[in-house]
């Protein structure tokens, strides 16, 4: 597979990633089976984090008597200097090594956390101390906020910077990906997928695929999954008529009112599953009706009846949508289309 420089890490990456969220999902077994899928398909980065329950140490099996072969990435939450030691030597235990090769602060969003990650004696120097110490090699952030990722850019404290990027979520084209080609910070595209809202690899990574220093990392959960995208990446990526025409109504339809699944607006009082409820649209294009109207997102909208407005999930989403607004919305769309459907099974 062809490799791309990230940044001034220096690290020459494979041209897609490997995103560790989904793996949480499968079996152990199948979960190591999925990562050295990637490895023999020559997939050498994997990103990964402290907070992704199983993903790290299913990942360290995964790459076990292959360590060399490959760049481990992960992230800490925390925003404490003893907080990020401790995150950084479970991950270490976890993913059974010995060393991380981008050690990331993970969702910087706002300025205090910044500030905080930056101060005197703070979570950066002791991250700093770790890399002297050969316990890391280099240092990023990731972001959902396009205006804090470009001011953690200026700050030149980073070698990497993972954002949301594709066709859908496309702002970082037009200032932040330039910002880091000018400090030489290598630029990891989280979401290529908009979060479960574009079901169209080969539009996905032909976008994306323009951008020849941009390093897409999708989620996979399994083997077929990154077979295919490899396939796509290594074919023509040449976008046709009809695919440009295809990936503008997409954009049209969808707009910038859509939910990325980041998971960020949780948790809620009332245990609603709010991004479920959020991206019952895509999965209504893609299930059986006998399951969509029976089964997890029936259960999703339901719970989204108790939903109490007290608007804690919207003070917490870094795109600042309006959830109340389309739990609401997307119940009474749901309770229509699930009428249809009932009256369809009677006839």
């Amino acid at each position: 597979m062809d490799k791309i420089r990230l940044g001034r890490t220096g690290m020459n990456v494979s041209r897609i990633g490997f995103g560790g969220i989904p793996i949480q999902r499968d079996t152990e077994e199948d979960a190591i089976k999925v990562v050295r899928k990637c490895l023999e398909l020559g997939i050498n980065f994997l990103d990964t984090a402290n907070g992704y329950t199983t993903s790290e140490e299913r990942i360290g099996k995964a790459v076990n008597g292959r360590r060399k072969n490959v760049f481990i990435a992960t992230k800490s939450t925390s925003r404490a200097t003893d907080g990020v030691k401790e995150h950084l030597a479970l991950s270490l235990k976890r993913l059974g090594t010995d060393y991380i090769d981008l050690y990331q602060f993970h969702n910087v969003s706002d300025a205090e956390s910044l500030e905080k990650i930056l101060a005197p004696g703070g979570p950066l120097e002791a991250v700093r101390q770790a890399q002297k110490e050969g316990k890391i090699k280099h240092i990023g952030i990731t972001s959902h906020s396009r205006d804090m990722a470009i001011e953690a850019v200026k700050t030149d404290n980073f070698e990497t910077v993972m954002f949301p990027f594709n066709f859908i979520t496309l702002e970082a084209a037009n200032d932040l990906i330039p910002l880091c080609r000018q400090h030489d910070v290598g630029f990891i595209a989280m979401k290529p997928f908009a979060g479960g809202q574009l079901d169209d690899p080969a539009l996905a990574f032909k976008y994306l695929l323009q951008f020849p220093d941009v390093l897409p990392i999708p989620g996979i959960e399994k083997p077929e999954e990154i077979e295919e995208i490899v396939r796509i990446i290594e074919g023509s990526t040449e976008m046709t008529e009809a695919e440009k025409q295809k990936m503008q109504k997409m954009r049209d339809e969808l707009g910038t009112r859509f939910c990325r699944r980041c998971n960020y607006c949780q948790p809620c009082q009332m245990n609603i599953p709010i991004s479920s409820v959020m991206t019952s649209v895509s999965f209504y294009k893609r299930m059986p009706p006998e399951r969509f109207f029976t089964e997890n997102i029936n259960e999703a909208m339901e719970k989204a009846a108790e939903c109490i407005e007290c608007g804690e999930c919207e003070e917490r989403c870094p795109y600042k949508l309006p959830i109340r607004d389309m739990l609401v919305e997307l119940r009474e769309w749901y309770q229509q289309e699930k009428e249809k459907y009932l009256k369809q099974v009677k006839r």
